[in-house]
């Protein structure tokens, strides 16, 4: 019978993603208690464990609600357990995408669990009593339930990546906040990161990041970063309102990525960093990426673009239109915004954006060379091969960036 209350904020399913059948995790606590003895002697509990899902990433009563006397696990049993098991399929959908299916079930899925997630772990939750000014647990609980689509337009607005670590003798960590946040600018001991707060996914150069399984990772980087790499990263993106419709296009998920180790224990360095208190991992070397980091400079992980999609990969669209049998149209720019909304499809805001587009994509091209690190089916030729630029491409991007950095210069 199940035990509702014992709350594991990391479900336990989730967590065998990144185990091998039978396998016990290395479970590390970051701030071990201190033990007083009764002679005065003080001395630090054990941070290392080995122990299995059920007794890692949980507390007991986290979501128990009380009037009184009266106690009630209804939170954990028909809320988290509704989002848990449709999220089970929804993860397990997107760690395997490869452009042979689209499913909306997964997607609409995918996007309230990952938020509920980003919000119900005990860093999750202390953020949330903050943002909504709420001290009283059974309130904070309920208000999660009621700001549970908090992150989701913002995200179907993303460019997604899905990148690939099986080539790599080191795999991904678990984390006691899974779905983290990454902000160049924002290193952990900036105003940004200060207790329980991360960047805010509406600041533009915020990455969204969730480990799939031990070997696959789920990215979301904001549009407006992608077009435009070298403003601040720390600007709010176009149109950040919250809790309003959106659009997806799964033609431009990125898939095939593969990581090298060092990016791999970059990612973890992060994922690490962001945690609040736990972490496990089916190696015990996998716990102090820091150990072997070629730089642990928060805005230098990978050359600076550890994240960060092929730009080459991302269409470059104005307006997306929907015609239906009624002949009503809809229309969205590529940030939400509808046609009598301020800034809607901005011609200076595109021109400015076409612009360091092209340039990004000649730096990535001159970085990266030829080959694409990721593959959309933005055109339908998913399947024809390996992206890769053709040499006159190729020069094409190279110049684009040339023009951009004198154009800088003159400022």
């Amino acid at each position: 019978m199940p035990d509702y209350r014992r709350n594991h904020y990391v479900p336990q399913w989730y967590q065998k993603r990144f185990l091998s059948k039978g396998q016990r995790f290395f479970y590390l606590d970051m701030r071990p208690d201190t033990v007083v003895t009764p002679t005065g002697h003080r001395y630090p509990r054990n941070s290392l464990h080995q122990w299995g899902p059920n007794l890692c990433f949980y507390l007991d009563d986290l979501y128990t609600t009380r009037f009184g006397t009266l106690e009630s696990t209804e939170i954990e049993e028909k809320f988290f357990g509704k989002i848990d098991n449709a999220g089970r399929s929804a993860v397990e959908y997107f760690s395997s995408y490869n452009h042979d299916s689209v499913s909306y079930e997964a997607l609409r899925t995918m996007l309230p669990y990952m938020s509920v997630q980003k919000l119900r772990t005990p860093k999750g939750l202390q953020y949330l009593s903050e943002i909504v000014r709420l001290n009283d647990k059974n309130q904070v609980l309920f208000a999660l339930q009621e700001w549970q689509q908090m992150h989701c337009a913002l995200w179907m607005e993303c460019v997604w990546a899905v990148a690939d670590a099986s080539s790599s003798p080191t795999k991904f960590i678990v984390t006691d906040h899974p779905v983290t946040v990454y902000n160049k600018d924002c290193f952990p001991l900036s105003k940004w990161c200060k207790g329980c707060h991360d960047p805010a996914i509406w600041l533009t150069a915020t990455h969204t990041l969730f480990p799939l399984d031990s070997n696959k990772i789920l990215i979301l980087t904001n549009l407006s970063w992608v077009r435009n790499p070298y403003g601040n990263p720390v600007l709010k993106r176009p149109n950040p309102q919250l809790f309003r419709p959106a659009v997806f296009n799964y033609t431009q998920i990125q898939v095939g990525r593969q990581l090298a180790e060092q990016e791999v224990i970059e990612i973890n360095y992060v994922l690490k960093k962001r945690a609040w208190r736990y972490i496990a991992a089916a190696d015990k070397e996998w716990l102090y990426p820091e150990r072997r980091l070629r730089t642990q400079h928060w805005d230098r992980l990978g050359g600076g673009y550890l994240f960060m999609p092929d730009p080459r990969e991302v269409s470059f669209s104005s307006e997306i239109l929907f015609g239906y049998d009624d002949k009503r149209v809809q229309a969205f720019d590529a940030y939400g915004r509808r046609p009598w909304q301020q800034d809607y499809d901005k011609k200076e805001d595109h021109d400015r954006e076409w612009e360091t587009a092209e340039a990004f994509k000649g730096e990535f091209a001159r970085l990266f060379g030829r080959k694409h690190r990721g593959r959309s089916n933005r055109f339908g030729d998913f399947y024809r091969g390996c992206g890769e630029d053709s040499p006159t491409m190729f020069e094409s991007y190279l110049k684009a960036e040339h023009r951009h950095q004198k154009r800088r210069k003159k400022g």
